[in-house]
């Protein structure tokens, strides 16, 4: 029998769906959306919200750089079809 405290020290590993995609060999298509620092956070909102609802991107990594200038990297899964036709 195990005792609790092993159980407790033991890390599991969490198998996330991305790293399943990934591990079958799916890609991802990414894109750079650069903000500027006088682009008001509602309308960036707005505007990748849009991307993401239309263009069914997803919204990967954003980060903020000195002076207030933004990026945003979205991304979707890329779906590679082999033709049938031989």
């Amino acid at each position: 029998m195990v005792s609790s405290s092993r159980l407790l020290n033991r890390k599991v590993a969490h198998v996330t769906p991305t790293d399943r995609w990934i591990a079958a060999g799916g890609t991802y298509d990414t894109r750079v959306v650069p903000l500027a620092a006088t682009t008001p956070r509602a309308e960036a909102a707005r505007y990748l919200t849009d991307e993401a609802e239309h263009g069914r991107w997803e919204l990967h990594r954003t980060v903020t750089y000195w002076g207030g200038r933004r990026q945003a990297w979205l991304r979707r899964k890329s779906l590679r079809v082999e033709s049938t036709l031989d």
